[in-house]
């Protein structure tokens, strides 16, 4: 933690506004001038580094615990283990994305995440410790996927922030399509503990991009503000828009969770998987870069409710049992109903106070998380008693009639006061 010297001398310095000036909202950036800010490039490429790890390791551990155990449970325990500390992470770390510089934030969770992949390496560590540094490595992800979502808004300004936000995001579908496929090819040529120390230099390269390639800004909010998540939460139109962006994804996984039962149905084999679950990822980047590159930023924000309301529509095909190259189209076709997460990023930063946009930020990374793990075990349960193509049209259909009311509420509270103004803090301590 800071001390008051550090932090007055952090308060001291003038911060250059963003490298991009704002943009005229009707016309937009492009995605070469997102690139042309040095300081953009740096947090890209330390995401990319960053991405690379977290496949990596999310591969060469459960690897390694089923080499040592032969336990197939403790092996997919160690898989889950990267994604169920998220909901703990995003609740308990949120307040410190505010109350700390970005940078130190961000390079921080790259030299935990390190530490813990390093003493994964150890040789005769207990399983039971080597899921417990596979928790405290996902823990901390939340807070930093949210601090550098709030840190791209000092960097780049107007719609170039979008884009950017979109870039980060085509990343991550990426390496869904790509990343699983090379890690798993690296496994073949390397040792899983070589591939892990392969990840622990991932990591620090990653936070030595952002310790060199970065500004240090002072913190958005005071360590004495008050409010945060229940401030947040406690604004309706704020509520409506995390919900716009939790819902969806959480009946969108159904399909991914219940790929290796809907291939086995058709009676095709594993390669089957892999484009099932490649499938949708495709069709979310392939939009996203159109609707960066194609559309103005009005346009993408007049596409946030009528795409959020219709784009689980296909999977209600599946209860029809279509074949292979079908499920493929349904589930891109899926997938570019994504595009609607541009022009909601968009409303979501606006209706958010400056000084709690890392908070913002985290909490919707965390939920966003949870909410498709919860979303994966709830279609694998449902196809326990039911038929995967079912559960898939379900998923459709429930995920529609949902959507619907979470587009109600956005557009009953959009009207409304600003959002900012209703849940800017106080200066008494909370949360």
């Amino acid at each position: 933690m800071p001390d008051q010297r550090t932090r007055s001398r952090i308060r001291s310095r003038t911060v250059p506004p963003p490298a991009v000036p704002p943009a005229d909202r009707a016309r937009g950036a492009g995605y070469r001038e997102v690139f042309a800010v040095r300081e953009f490039r740096a947090v890209f490429a330390a995401h990319v580094l960053s991405m690379l790890g977290s496949v990596v390791s999310g591969i060469a551990l459960p690897v390694l615990v089923y080499a040592r155990t032969g336990s197939p449970l403790l092996s997919a325990l160690t898989f889950a283990l990267g994604f169920l500390p998220f909901a703990a992470g995003g609740a308990v770390l949120a307040p410190v994305a505010d109350r700390y510089p970005a940078r130190r934030v961000l390079v921080g969770c790259d030299l935990v995440c390190a530490a813990c992949v390093a003493a994964m390496v150890l040789p005769g560590a207990p399983v039971a410790v080597l899921l417990a540094l596979r928790a405290a490595a996902a823990l901390v992800q939340p807070l930093f996927t949210g601090v550098r979502a709030a840190s791209l808004g000092h960097i780049l300004a107007g719609d170039a922030f979008v884009l950017g936000r979109s870039l980060i995001r085509i990343v991550a579908q990426s390496a869904q399509i790509a990343g699983f496929a090379a890690a798993g090819l690296l496994l073949v040529v390397v040792t899983p503990r070589a591939a892990l120390l392969i990840t622990v230099g991932c990591f620090l390269l990653s936070a030595l991009i952002l310790r060199r390639g970065t500004r240090e800004r002072p913190p958005a909010a005071s360590v004495r503000t008050r409010g945060g998540i229940r401030a947040l939460l406690a604004d309706p139109r704020i509520r409506a828009l995390l919900a716009l962006s939790w819902v969806p994804s959480a009946f969108l996984v159904v399909p991914e969770a219940l790929a290796p039962a809907y291939a086995d149905g058709l009676g095709a084999g594993p390669a089957a998987v892999g484009l099932l679950l490649a499938a949708m990822p495709v069709g979310s980047a392939l939009a996203e870069l159109a609707a960066g590159a194609w559309l103005r930023p009005a346009a993408r924000e007049r596409l946030v409710l009528p795409l959020s309301a219709c784009l689980l529509l296909p999977l209600v095909l599946f209860a029809f049992r279509p074949g292979l190259v079908a499920s493929l189209a349904l589930l891109v076709l899926t997938g570019t109903g994504m595009a609607y997460i541009l022009g909601l990023d968009r409303w979501f930063f606006d209706a958010v106070p400056e000084e709690l946009r890392g908070r913002a930020m985290t909490l919707l990374s965390g939920g966003l998380m949870t909410g498709q793990g919860i979303g994966m075990a709830a279609g694998g349960l449902a196809a326990e008693f039911a038929p995967a193509h079912w559960v898939a049209a379900g998923a459709g259909a429930s995920g529609t009639v949902c959507a619907l009311a979470v587009v109600r509420a956005v557009r009953r509270h959009r009207a409304g006061p600003d959002a900012a103004k209703r849940a800017r803090p106080g200066p008494a301590v909370g949360v």
